[in-house]
């Protein structure tokens, strides 16, 4: 049986099930899904599956080009940026022999990790949405040079890919702008990829807890007991000096409303998916007369927090605010 170790940790997979070897042989609807097919694609048989689609071919399966057709379509948030987190099941087969080398789910991750991987899934992936089954033929000058070596394809060759798009997070909140009034409040600059940047103005650090929300999402509200996927931005009230932000380092978290600073879950429980929320945070509702990293005692915070999406994954590893 061949092993592929590297492409398991660079999926990031959750569960492997290696198959016993065969002998060789709202604001997206634009978003409009063009798929690539082949008549090649029609020798994949996929079946339902639980946590991941498996798949057989009745002939070897040989493409020039990458090329994918949908079996299922989804519905709800699409894929349209490689920079956008999803959960996927994924099945690989060597197209030469039909022999499934791995059928496992991902874990949450980013679609610019999986084309390490498998360089043109951003094209496949393209407006797919949650629900999505996709049967795709990747030749193998369109796979990671080692993932070809590792299920020993030849140039000539190409492997099978089935998808299951379980879930997709948003890239950046894209609920509806709304009016913001009040004094002394933050002002929130928005890059085009939605990366915030925040100006405090020049004035005495208010005292009490101040959440406005920048956009309504027409998501699910989030509870107590939600684990939000969010991207955020947070910074010194003092300075402007920014002490975190998943956008600087280039993914978002998974947070559980439980073990975040009193301020930060009071400013997201009963916010919808799909909302940006600024929040003003006095020390007493975030880390008080403590320091914390690089947040000194006594600090006042603003964050501006965009949520994405709520990470029901069985593996969902939650992150402190």
């Amino acid at each position: 049986m061949r092993q592929i170790p590297a492409a398991v940790a660079v999926l990031g997979l959750t569960a492997l099930a290696l198959v016993g070897c065969a002998p060789t042989g709202p604001a997206d609807a634009g978003c409009e899904r063009v798929t690539a097919p082949a008549s090649s694609l029609d020798l994949v048989d996929v079946t339902d599956a639980e946590a991941a689609p498996a798949a057989t071919t009745t002939d070897p399966v040989y493409v020039t080009k990458t090329s994918f057709t949908d079996i299922v379509t989804g519905s709800g948030t699409p894929i349209t940026t490689s920079k956008q987190d999803v959960q996927l099941g994924i099945t690989l087969l060597d197209g030469a022999t039909g022999q499934t080398v791995l059928s496992a789910p991902t874990r949450v991750v980013q679609v610019s990790v999986l084309e390490q991987t498998f360089p043109t899934i951003e094209k496949i992936l393209d407006c797919a949405r949650p629900g999505s089954r996709i049967v795709s033929a990747i030749p193998a000058k369109d796979l990671n040079p080692d993932l070809v070596s590792q299920i020993g394809l030849s140039e000539e060759q190409a492997a099978v890919v089935v998808i299951d798009v379980n879930t997709v997070f948003l890239p950046a909140a894209n609920g509806v702008p709304q009016y913001v009034d009040g004094s002394n409040i933050p002002t929130v600059v928005l890059a085009p990829d939605g990366t915030p940047g925040i100006i405090v103005p020049d004035a005495v650090a208010p005292k009490d807890l101040i959440i406005k929300t920048l956009k309504k999402g027409d998501g699910e509200k989030l509870t107590a007991d939600s684990t939000p996927r969010v991207n955020y931005t947070g910074v010194l009230w003092n300075t402007g000096e920014v002490f975190d932000s998943t956008w600087e380092k280039g993914s978002p978290a998974t947070l559980s409303l439980d073990s975040v600073v009193p301020g930060f879950q009071k400013a997201l429980e009963g916010q919808t998916v799909g909302s940006q929320v600024l929040a003003v945070i006095p020390p007493d509702q975030a880390y008080g007369d403590t320091a914390s990293g690089s947040v000194p005692a006594n600090s006042t915070l603003v964050f501006v927090i965009d949520i994405l999406g709520i990470d029901t994954s069985d593996d969902a590893t939650t992150a402190t605010q």
